[in-house]
């Protein structure tokens, strides 16, 4: 399969990559900004510092008949939200924190679809070296002689960490240069410009005549959309009429008065690239109209 195209310098240059899945659909993602990757980050920790206070509110009842028992805890809560809760949730379908999702921003595989375990451990293990571990330290030290250095050094090994995605055109931070990751706009998907393009007026109108349901759309697979795409390409009429009739069979689709096969082929592409391209990227892959994924 083809695919989009190569992306131009301009795209490149506003964060426009490309992300091949091992079937050959061609992804075209866009990097995350650096202001929505510190947004994320912040609600994130927000979020986290919220569970502390309500775990501290929980366990001083219990302080009052065991505050050793309470202050180990609140400890251990406090361990598991700093290791884990970026790791747990990037491992999730969605490979998103909360605050990456309110952001509508997601972590993904540089240069391809499946994000494996042990790139999310690795990113989120240089978060701990490169944040938690100096912020830590600066508020655990004080300040004059000896110290004062140190918090200077904790300062600066933060800041290289911190502000790391702000020189480098991928925005990447230390960990996902580190685990092969990036963090990218949830992904709408990107049709290739010279089969479907919905932007102009004309198109629109003519994308507006055609709502598939899901099932409809779920009646074909990778495998089919590569052939629909040559189909579409090739532009015989004869074989586009073909094609057509032989789709609406099998999904349930009645022909109005006036319908144009190209355009309900066009509008159908584009339904079932972009259901392709949403699963893909949620790790299921769908081979063909056989695979029941």
């Amino acid at each position: 399969m083809s695919g989009a195209g190569h992306l131009s310098a301009q795209q490149i240059k506003m964060g426009r990559r490309h992300l091949v899945t091992p079937e050959g659909v061609d992804l075209q993602i866009e990097l995350a900004d650096v202001g929505a990757r510190i947004g994320a980050f912040t609600l994130d920790l927000v979020f986290i510092i919220l569970v502390l206070i309500a775990s501290t509110f929980a366990l001083s009842s219990m302080s009052f008949y065991n505050s050793e028992l309470a202050f180990t805890i609140y400890v251990l809560i406090s361990f598991l939200l700093r290791s884990f809760y970026f790791t747990l949730f990037e491992l999730s379908r969605r490979a998103a924190t909360p605050g990456k999702m309110i952001l509508k921003i997601r972590v993904a595989a540089r240069g391809k679809a499946r994000l494996s375990a042990a790139s999310v451990f690795a990113r989120n293990a240089l978060r701990e070296i490169g944040f938690f571990l100096p912020i830590g330290f600066l508020f655990g030290i004080g300040s004059g002689g000896v110290d004062g250095w140190m918090s200077l050094l904790a300062s600066i090994w933060a800041g290289i960490f911190l502000f790391f995605p702000l020189f480098n055109k991928d925005r990447l931070r230390v960990g996902d240069l580190v685990a092969g990751t990036w963090v990218v706009r949830a992904p709408r998907p990107m049709l290739a410009a010279d089969l479907v393009t919905t932007d102009k007026p004309e198109n629109e109108a003519i994308f507006a005549q055609f709502a598939f349901t899901p099932a409809q759309i779920d009646a074909y697979g990778i495998k089919e959309l590569h052939v629909l795409e040559d189909v579409l390409r090739a532009k015989d009429a004869d074989v586009l009429t073909d094609v057509a009739s032989r789709i609406r069979t099998k999904i349930g689709w009645v022909w109005e008065e006036g319908e144009s096969d190209v355009a309900f082929l066009r509008a159908y592409y584009a339904a079932l690239r972009g259901r392709l391209e949403s699963k893909v990227l949620m790790g299921v892959r769908r081979k063909d109209k056989f695979d029941k994924r």
